[in-house]
């Protein structure tokens, strides 16, 4: 290839690389360093489920760990298989949860891309995402010799009644007890506040970003903001996460502005389901892009701010009680059906992609459903791939390039009709 050639193919890969990456990577290490150095500062540690409510820990200076986040790491690392391999002989069964594997084994061997996590003193979990955590966090609270609190959200079937606003409510007090207790102070009131103001402007700051994709081309697609997403995880209520959301947001915009997509000359604009496929994200997005294809969406990233319209800032914790029951994975089918209807419109999507994950039953459980609704009343065709959101042994990559070849044919065929 001619040097010209290639210098060329540089300057134009350069020039589709997101910059925040650098200021992201920066924040998650300190991050990090702050959470495995909390003894030596009289910090103390909660690990919490993904879609537990963070806040009150914020406002108490408690320092967040998600097992889950560190799962996708793992996953990413290529170190799942290894890791749920040590479960599996400790006796958990291999269809358990590939994140609960890998952490209750790396928990014994301080095993990972960072050398385990640091200690929890308390652990808290939400079942509004699964039931599987509910029996993950009771081993590892039993592992570990700490206390463990459970807020516990009823399924949102068919809708949302005052019987369930008045039951969640009264757990926010049981946890904010709970936190008093384990830290020997009280909660500061104004704190909260401000933490609840803060967690409100985060959320609504990544929507923000998520909806530059709206633009054509796209100047992100739903593999970069798998990366992106961690901040509203793991430091949701804090100005660190509003101020790295603005810095992404005006970059979006910019690219936008200049016609910069993440997939050069996107022709196909797809919507992802479920979970990322963690150790294989980067050859996912290589063999869409190869076909002109974008993910420009996705309801796994956009979970951590579809409660928003619940949520007010002025009445946090009164208002969490509702945002957090009526998040996505807590929904009927039904609803969820309509939620990725209402993103085949507002992105404008041409086809969708269903990741059925064999790790995560309550977001796969639905979707043989949620394909017949979208395929009936938006008329787009889906490619259902079956894999793992970390266990590298559930991914078939023959027939899963297949299965993507044929659905980008069938996306040809329907444009030249």
């Amino acid at each position: 290839m001619p040097e010209n050639t290639v210098d060329a193919e540089k300057t134009e890969k350069d020039k589709r690389k997101i910059k925040a990456i650098k200021k992201m990577k920066e924040i998650m290490t300190f991050y990090y360093i702050d959470a495995k150095t909390a003894t030596e500062n009289n910090k103390k540690v909660a690990w919490i489920t993904s879609g537990g409510p963070v806040e009150p820990l914020i406002a108490m200076d408690i320092i967040p760990v998600y097992p889950e986040n560190h799962g996708a790491m793992i996953g990413a690392s290529k170190m799942g298989v290894d890791l749920c391999e040590k479960a599996e002989a400790m006796g958990y069964a291999s269809d358990l949860c590939s994140y609960a594997r890998s952490d209750i084994s790396c928990a014994t061997v301080n095993g990972g891309p960072i050398g385990g996590l640091p200690k929890p003193d308390m652990l808290i979990c939400g079942n509004n995402i699964c039931g599987t955590v509910l029996k993950w966090y009771e081993i590892q609270a039993r592992y570990f010799n700490v206390p463990l609190f459970i807020f516990d959200t009823p399924f949102c079937h068919t809708g949302y009644y005052e019987e369930m606003r008045r039951y969640v409510r009264s757990q926010v007090d049981e946890y904010i007890e709970f936190l008093e207790k384990a830290t020997g102070r009280k909660l500061d009131r104004d704190r909260m506040e401000e933490v609840g103001r803060l967690s409100v402007a985060g959320q609504r700051m990544w929507q923000a970003v998520l909806d530059t994709t709206v633009n054509k081309p796209a100047p992100m697609s739903a593999f970069d903001a798998f990366f992106h997403l961690a901040l509203i995880v793991t430091l949701r209520g804090t100005q660190t996460a509003v101020d790295y959301y603005q810095e992404l947001l005006d970059e979006m915009n910019e690219r936008a502005k200049d016609g910069i997509g993440a997939v050069p000359n996107e022709r196909y604009r797809l919507l992802w389901d479920n979970l990322p496929i963690w150790y294989r994200t980067k050859w996912l997005s290589e063999k869409f892009a190869a076909h002109d294809a974008c993910l420009v969406a996705d309801t796994y990233t956009s979970a951590w701010c579809g409660s928003l319209r619940y949520m007010d800032e002025n009445d946090f914790l009164n208002s969490m009680a509702e945002g957090y029951t009526r998040i996505y994975l807590n929904i009927g089918v039904d609803e969820m059906a309509r939620s990725v209807c209402d993103m085949v419109d507002k992105y404008d999507v041409d086809g969708l992609v269903i990741h059925s994950n064999r790790s995560c039953k309550p977001y796969s459980l639905g979707q043989y459903d949620i394909q017949r609704i979208v395929e009936e009343k938006k008329g787009i065709p889906s490619l259902l791939i079956e894999a793992d959101m970390c266990d590298e042994r559930m991914f078939s990559e023959s027939q899963i390039e297949t299965r993507i070849e044929a659905f980008i044919e069938m996306l040809k065929q329907r444009n030249r009709r």
